[in-house]
C-alpha cells in the first residue's frame, strides 16, 4: 500500500517567549489533522524573502497568525510586520494560483477589521489566545470526515509539552524557535498521532 504523503502547510506566526503555548498548539493541532507544518525558521542569508515566497508556494496551505501585530514592549516600539508582510505574499500567490488557501488567524474579534481594512469580507479564526482556540479553529478552517476532536488534540498537546525539555537539551539550546527544535517538535508529534487520532 502506497503511503500518502502528508499536505504541507506554512505557519506565519511570532517566534517569541509568549507564544510558545500557541507555537505548540499550531503544531499539535496540524500534526493531529495528518498535515506537515512548514515554518521559515532556519531560512537564512541574503534574499531572504525569496526563500520565504518559495516556501509559502510550496504549500498546499499557510495559516497566518495576525495576533500579536500590535507595539511590542521593547524600545522603540515597533508593530510587527512580519506577518502580514508573510500574509500578502501568500494572498498574491493564491491570486495566482487557487489551489493554494489561506487563512487568517487572530486572538480578538473585530481586529483585522481596524488593522488591516483591506481584508474585509475575509473571517478570520478567532483563537482568543488560547491552546484550546487554536485547535478548536484549525479544525474549522480544515474540515474533514473523521477529523481528531479537540480533546485528542488536547492529550497530544500535553504529551507533546512534557517533552519539550529532552527535545531542547538534544538540540543543545533554550529556545524552541530554532530548526532543529522545529523539525523535533513536528516529529514528535506526528508520532503522538498515531497514539491518540484514529485515522481510519
Amino acid at each position: 500500500m502506497q503511503k500518502v504523503e502528508a499536505q504541507p502547510v506554512f505557519l506565519n506566526i511570532p517566534y517569541d517567549k509568549r507564544f510558545e503555548r500557541l507555537y505548540l498548539a499550531y503544531i499539535t493541532a496540524l500534526s493531529a489533522m495528518g498535515f506537515l507544518p512548514q515554518a521559515t525558521l532556519g531560512i537564512a542569508g541574503n534574499r531572504r524573502l525569496d526563500r520565504i515566497a518559495s516556501l509559502i508556494e510550496s504549500c498546499s496551505f499557510s495559516i497566518h497568525d495576525l495576533s500579536r501585530v500590535q507595539l511590542d514592549r521593547n524600545p522603540p516600539s515597533t508593530p510587527r510586520f512580519n506577518m502580514p508582510l508573510e500574509l500578502g505574499l501568500a494572498v498574491a500567490w493564491a491570486r495566482a494560483n487557487p489551489q493554494h488557501k489561506w487563512f487568517v488567524f487572530e486572538s480578538m474579534n473585530r481586529r483585522l477589521a481596524k488593522s488591516m481594512s483591506d481584508l474585509d469580507g475575509t473571517d478570520p479564526y478567532i483563537h482568543d489566545g488560547t491552546v484550546r482556540g487554536v485547535m478548536r479553529e484549525v479544525c474549522n478552517a480544515f474540515v474533514s470526515p473523521h477529523q481528531p476532536t479537540v480533546p485528542q488534540m488536547m492529550k497530544m498537546y500535553r504529551d507533546l509539552r512534557r517533552g519539550v525539555p529532552k527535545i531542547l537539551h538534544n538540540a543543545g539550546t533554550r529556545t524552541l524557535f530554532t530548526a532543529r527544535v522545529f523539525s523535533d517538535l513536528c516529529v514528535a508529534s506526528a508520532g503522538l498521532r498515531s497514539k491518540y487520532v484514529r485515522t481510519k
